[in-house]
Formats: C-alpha cells, structure tokens, sequence
C-alpha cells in the first residue's frame, strides 16, 4: 500500500483471485457451451479456446496433463462440457476457466453413471494392479471376444499374422453394440475360459461414440472380466477412449490392433531374443567350464604339493641344502679364523717374548729377594738354627731343655745335641 491509501494493480488482482477462490460454487464446476478460437499450443501441448453461449463467452484453458485423458479433441463449433474450476490469471487480471476434463454435450447422465460405477467397483478393488496377472511371454492359445463381422476381429488377424501365425485364435463372436451386448461379452469371456484351452483373452471393438461403446461399462462385463482365470486384455475403442472393461481388465491396450500387439509375440523378436540368450547361456556355461577346471587343477596342484612323496622328497632336499650351506659356513670360517691367525701370529709372538721376558725378570729379582732373606746366608755370618726332633724351630732355652735332643743347622752342615738338665748341651 502506497502513501495514499492505494493498493497497486498487483495487490488488486491478488485480492481478486483470493475471493473467488473462497467462492466454493466455482471451485469445481461444470459449464455447457460451444467451443470457439481452439488453438493447441505445440511448444507446451495445451489448448486454448473460448466456450460461449448466445450472450457470453469465457475463457478456457486445459493443461497438457489433462489433454492427455481427454475423450475428445475438441474443435470450433462443438458443443461440449467442461468439469474445471475458475481462477484468476494475475498478470492482466483476467478469469479464466481451467478445464480438467471435457466430453460432449449430451452425455452427461451416461457420464455420471460411468463415474458413479468406476468409483464403487474401484472401492471393491476391482481395479488393483497387485491383483492383475502377467501375460505369457508366447501364448500356446488366444481366445478373442468381439464381433465376427468387425474391423477389430480382421485387426486382430493381420497383425497376429505378421507377428507370430503359429499361435491358435478361436473366435467367440458376441454383439459389441446395443441393449444385450453387455450380456453377450459376459457370456463370451466364460466360453473362453470353460470351453477353450486358450491362455490369453482379448475383448476388442472398435472406435465410435459413447453410446456405442456403453456395454463396455456395465458392471456385469467388469466383473465377469475380475473372475475370469484368464488373463484379459483389453482393447475397446480408439486410444482416447477408456471404459470399465478397460480398468478392470490385467492389460489395456489403446487399440485392437495394439491388443494384438501385446498378446503375439514378434517371431524375429523372439528369435533375436533366443539367440541372444544362446549366446549368453553358452558364455555363461563355458565361464563356468573354465572356472570350474582351474579350480580343479588347483586342486591336483595342491594334492601333489601335499603328497608324503613329494613331502619327503622337499624335506631331503632342504636337508641336503641345509648341509651344505653348514659346510661351506664351517669352511669359511675355519679358512676366516686361520686367516686371522695367521694374521695375528707375528703379534702374538711379539706378546708372548715381552711376557716372558717380563716374567723372567720378575724371577730374576724374587730370587735376589729371596736370597736376601734366605736364613742359610745368616748361618754364613757364624749363625745357627736350633729344631726339635719334629722340626720345630727353637727360640729359646727353655723349649730347648724341653726338646732334650735337637738339631744345630750350620751354614756349612748339621750337628745333633743333647740338652741336660742343668742347661749344658753336648754334642
């Protein structure tokens, strides 16, 4: 808001697609008119045009989500229904109506009542994809439930005649349009199963209005398809149209044709198929082979390594080395320790003359010691030594009296002496 008071353009249109998105009458809405000025936008895929009556017109839009699951293309001229909602557009201000989906003018009430029909069986589950079965990659048997005198039965057979005319088709004829043709479907899907062996059905017709392809979307057909023990295949109409049989059948296809497509399998496709998974299975078993055999030769390796044989034959061996290497570590050793004695002899020699030159000095000086204090050189000055009869030395006069007899050593011999009692010795 400005200075004055103002709001800006923007704000205004803000304020306008705010209440009437409030507006619940015009949030889901359905409005009648004629289309006027279609244009399909190529680059984004939606479509533009107007839907007017006698007095005014209003703008429309459907986004190419939707377009997708439109019954019809629309063109000038038709007139149709458009279930949508209003919004406003903020760059210029303008409304538009947003269609979500469209159908002809007319067939409101058979719309209702498909709608009515597909949410009620849809609440059963009847349109469950975890209960819809797969196909067989290559039926032995298709069982075909359509007119005998319709486009849909000679579209079944040319295709199925390019892909694979090996495959069996029995024909159930029904009546695909009118009051009892819903009945006649329902009849043919439990021929198919109770008195075929056929492995698939396909229930086909083709194109055209609503009304003709109303037995379609009875419920008797949809749960006649739900219980059958067959897979179903589904192709009713053009790719635009979808009906009850389509949503409770295992496959839609958008067309017969397409039906036919799905259920025979393309005869060079497989054989492509085939070979490739001869190729594949062959490599895969020789790498298997090969594998296989390397581990067995690993095996007899191991054997033979770990044979009493072999063992012995390695031990003795690593013996003998061992031996050897003994040997020749002796024989340089001993050729290493002579080597140094020789080596160290000279010094040895050299040793052993200064340690005994050493010694003999050392004996040379003991021996002057000892002759200076040898008791023999004392006796040489006019000593003597005095022993008892053991050999006792004697110090003095009182053990001499003792020993009664003893002996003199002089410096040049001996002499015995007998002690008396008054002290005197003679000799």
């Amino acid at each position: 808001m400005n200075e004055t008071g103002g709001i800006s353009v923007s704000e205004l249109n803000l304020l306008i697609a705010e209440a009437i998105r409030r507006e619940p009458r015009i949030r889901s809405v359905t409005v009648r008119g004629e289309v006027s000025g279609f244009r399909h936008h190529m680059a984004s895929g939606h479509w533009y045009f107007s839907l007017k009556d006698e007095e005014s017109a209003v703008s429309c839009v459907m986004f190419r989500q939707n377009t997708f699951h439109a019954r019809i293309r629309p063109k000038d001229g038709d007139r149709i229904l458009i279930s949508g909602y209003v919004d406003v557009y903020p760059k210029n201000g303008s409304y538009q109506l947003y269609a979500m989906s469209l159908r002809p003018d007319g067939t409101g009430d058979l719309f209702l009542q498909f709608e009515q029909l597909k949410q009620r069986l849809s609440a059963e589950g009847l349109f469950d994809q975890a209960r819809k079965r797969r196909l067989p990659m290559v039926p032995r048997k298709v069982a075909v439930v359509t007119s005998a005198s319709g486009a849909a039965w000679h579209d079944i057979l040319n295709v199925s005649a390019l892909r694979d005319p090996a495959v069996p088709i029995v024909l159930i004829p029904v009546t695909v349009q009118g009051e009892t043709a819903a009945a006649q479907i329902a009849a043919g899907i439990r021929a198919a199963n109770e008195q075929t062996d056929a492995d698939v059905v396909i229930v086909a017709r083709g194109g055209g209005s609503a009304e003709d392809l109303w037995c379609f979307n009875e419920e008797q057909v949809a749960r006649t398809v739900v219980a059958s023990r067959i897979p179903v295949v589904s192709g009713v109409g053009h790719e635009i149209d979808t009906t009850i049989c389509d949503l409770a059948a295992d496959v839609r296809a958008s067309t017969p044709s397409n039906a036919a497509e799905i259920v025979f399998p393309d005869r060079r496709e497989l054989r492509g198929r085939t070979e490739a998974l001869r190729i594949s299975l062959k490599r895969a078993t020789e790498n298997e082979i090969a594998r296989k055999d390397a581990k067995v030769r690993e095996a007899l390796l191991r054997l033979t390594w770990l044979s009493p044989e072999k063992r012995i034959a390695r031990l003795t061996s690593e013996s003998d080395m061992r031996r050897a290497e003994l040997i020749h570590a002796m024989q340089v050793r001993l050729e290493n320790t002579s080597t140094r004695l020789q080596m160290a002899e000279p010094a040895l020699t050299g040793v052993l003359s200064r340690r005994i030159e050493n010694a003999e000095t050392k004996t040379i000086r003991m021996r002057e010691r000892l002759e200076a204090i040898n008791p023999l050189r004392v006796l040489a000055r006019g000593y003597a030594m005095v022993t008892d009869p053991e050999g006792r030395i004697v110090t003095g006069a009182e053990e001499a009296r003792k020993a009664e007899h003893v002996h003199i050593r002089f410096a040049d011999g001996t002499a015995e002496a007998t002690i008396k009692r008054n002290g005197e010795a003679g000799l």
